[in-house]
C-alpha cells in the first residue's frame, strides 16, 4: 500500500480576507513539504497543473525537479498533467528528464482536467475535450514504448521517424489515468491496461461501478489483471481530535468550495460539511482518517491513496500539523492493516 499527498499550490484568499500572494514563498513551502514527506516516509507526492491566478503550479514538472534535489526516495508525480492541452512529446521529455534527476522516481498522472482554462490559453477547442485526451494519451504511450516514433492524428502535426530523447531512466515511465467519475474514462484506462487514479471528495461507494467497468474493459482487451493498479485521491485534514479537526478546517474548506464554484456560489453550511464527513470525507482524528482510507481499500481495492494536504490554502502551521499526524499516526496503521490483509 502506497500513501502520499498532493497539492495544487493554492494562493487564494483566506476566510479572513488575507491572502498568500507571494509565489516565491509558496513554491519554497512546497519544496519543504516534499522534504518533510520524504523524511517522514511517505511514498508519493503529486503536484497538480493549473493556469489560474489562485494557484502557483502552472509548471509542476519544474517544481518536481526542485523537489528531486531535496528528496531521496519519495516518488514524484503530476496530479494531474492536463494532457488534452499539452504536447505529448514535450510531456514525455520533461518527465524523462525528471526521472534522471530523481534517479528513477518520476510518474505521470494524466487527466482531462477538471478546470478548462488551459484550452483557450494554448489554442484548443473545448468541443474536442475528450477526443484530444484520447488521441494524446495514445500518442504518449507510443512515445513511452518507442524511441523512434512515426505517428499521425487530428490535433497535432504528424511525426515521421522522430527520435525522441532523453529516454526515461525507468524501463517504462509510469503513466496513470486520473478519472473524476466518467464511466468512459474508467473503461479507457482498463482497455489500455493503465493504472487508474480516482479523484473524489466523499461517497466511496459511487466508484464501485467504475472499478467494475475498469476491470471488465481490461479483461475484454486482454490486459494482464496482475498489471492493473487502482488509486484514490481527495481532500484530507487531520487534527488531534475529531472535533478540533472539524472546527478548525471548516472555515477554510467552506471558503474554498465557494470560491471554486463547487457550491454554485452558495455558502457551504456546516450541516452540509458534517454530512460530507459522515459520508466519507477524510476529515477528523487520525483514527477517523485511517478508517476512511481502509474503507477505500476494502470497497475499491486501491493500493495507493493520496490526500490533498493543503486544500483551502491553510496556514502553514495547520498543514504541518496535519502532515505530521498523517505520517506518524495514520500511515503506520494503514500499512500494517493492509499488509495483514494481503499476507498468506
Amino acid at each position: 500500500m502506497e500513501l502520499g499527498i498532493y497539492t495544487f499550490g493554492e494562493i487564494n484568499q483566506h476566510p479572513d480576507g488575507t491572502a498568500t500572494t507571494d509565489v516565491t514563498q509558496r513554491l519554497d513551502e512546497l519544496v519543504e513539504l516534499a522534504r518533510s514527506a520524504d523524511q517522514g516516509g511517505l511514498d508519493v507526492i503529486a503536484l497538480g497543473e493549473h493556469h489560474r491566478p489562485d494557484f502557483a503550479l502552472s509548471a509542476p514538472e519544474v517544481v518536481l525537479a526542485a523537489m528531486a534535489s531535496v528528496t531521496k526516495r519519495i516518488r514524484l508525480a503530476s496530479g494531474v498533467t492536463v494532457l488534452s492541452s499539452q504536447d505529448p512529446v514535450r510531456v514525455y521529455q520533461q518527465y524523462a528528464t525528471l526521472d534522471h534527476l530523481s534517479q528513477g522516481r518520476a510518474e505521470i498522472v494524466a487527466g482531462r482536467g477538471a478546470f478548462t482554462e488551459s484550452f483557450p490559453l494554448f489554442g484548443y477547442d473545448l468541443a474536442d475535450y475528450d477526443e484530444l485526451f484520447d488521441e494524446k494519451l495514445r500518442m504518449l504511450l507510443q512515445i513511452r514504448e518507442q524511441e523512434t516514433v512515426t505517428w499521425q492524428g487530428r490535433h497535432r502535426p504528424a511525426l515521421n521517424k522522430a527520435h525522441i530523447v532523453p529516454r526515461a531512466q525507468q524501463d517504462r515511465l509510469p503513466v496513470w489515468v486520473a478519472i473524476g467519475g466518467s464511466p468512459a474514462s474508467a473503461m479507457r484506462a482498463g482497455a489500455l491496461g493503465l493504472p487508474m487514479m480516482m479523484g473524489f471528495f466523499t461517497g466511496t461507494e459511487q466508484f464501485i461501478p467504475r472499478v467494475e467497468l475498469y476491470r471488465q474493459a481490461a479483461e475484454q482487451a486482454g490486459q494482464d489483471p496482475a498489471g492493473l493498479r487502482l488509486g484514490a485521491s481527495g481532500h484530507m485534514f487531520i487534527g488531534k481530535t475529531s472535533q478540533s479537526a472539524r472546527d478548525s478546517f471548516y472555515p477554510y474548506y467552506a471558503h474554498y468550495l465557494r470560491g471554486m464554484g463547487i457550491t454554485g456560489g452558495a455558502e457551504f453550511h456546516r450541516q452540509g460539511y458534517d454530512l460530507w464527513i459522515q459520508r466519507g470525507l477524510p476529515v477528523g482524528s487520525p483514527q477517523q482518517v485511517t478508517e476512511e482510507i481502509l474503507k477505500r481499500v476494502e470497497l475499491l481495492g486501491i493500493d495507493r491513496f493520496l490526500g490533498q494536504i493543503d486544500v483551502g490554502n491553510l496556514p502553514n502551521a495547520m498543514i504541518n500539523e496535519s502532515l505530521e499526524l498523517f505520517m506518524t499516526e495514520v500511515v503506520p496503521v494503514v500499512k500494517r492493516e493492509t499488509a495483514t490483509a494481503t499476507s498468506p
